[in-house]
């Protein structure tokens, strides 16, 4: 087992099936040494979004629901890497960066705080090479009420 399933283990995260792009664009892109995931919703194990992770942060849900939001977009970030990568997640060199998008109330300001969720899984799994540069904004709505969205670009081997 490779270091990063172990730790995936350790985690108690199994991957799921990442789902498939909804609209014209593929979930994940390489060109030369990197991989560019596209943008992954919190979707669950069961490829379902949760009522607790719908709507807008600051209303609607709160700091705790959108952590696990923002780590399970990271999740499904990871199982999309897998897919791309032939199932051999040590290819990852480095997670270069992480883009958030929060879906936010006007007034909700903790966006970096709610994107921690997506960022600490990261260094959990991949240690040392999952820190990243990252980008963090606060938009009006996503894709099917989703409270996060994250996209990732990966150095690979």
């Amino acid at each position: 087992m490779s270091q990063i399933e172990a730790n995936l283990a350790a985690l108690g995260i199994t991957l799921p099936t990442p789902p498939a792009a909804v609209a014209n664009y593929v979930p994940y892109v390489i060109t030369g040494n990197l991989l560019v995931i596209s943008g992954q919703i919190c979707f669950g194990l069961d490829g379902k979004l949760a009522d607790s992770h719908k709507g807008k942060l600051g209303a609607e849900i709160f700091n705790e629901a959108g952590l696990e939001a923002a780590r399970l977009c990271a999740i499904n970030v990871l199982a999309q890497a897998k897919a791309a990568l032939g199932g051999d997640l040590e290819r990852i060199k480095r997670c270069v960066r992480l883009g958030g998008f929060i879906n936010a109330a006007p007034h909700f300001s903790a966006l970096p705080a709610i994107m921690n969720g997506a960022s600490d899984l990261m260094v959990q799994v991949l240690g040392e090479r999952g820190r990243h540069a990252r980008s963090t904004v606060g938009v009006a709505e996503l894709p099917a009420d989703a409270a996060v969205e994250v996209e990732a670009m990966f150095e690979i081997a």
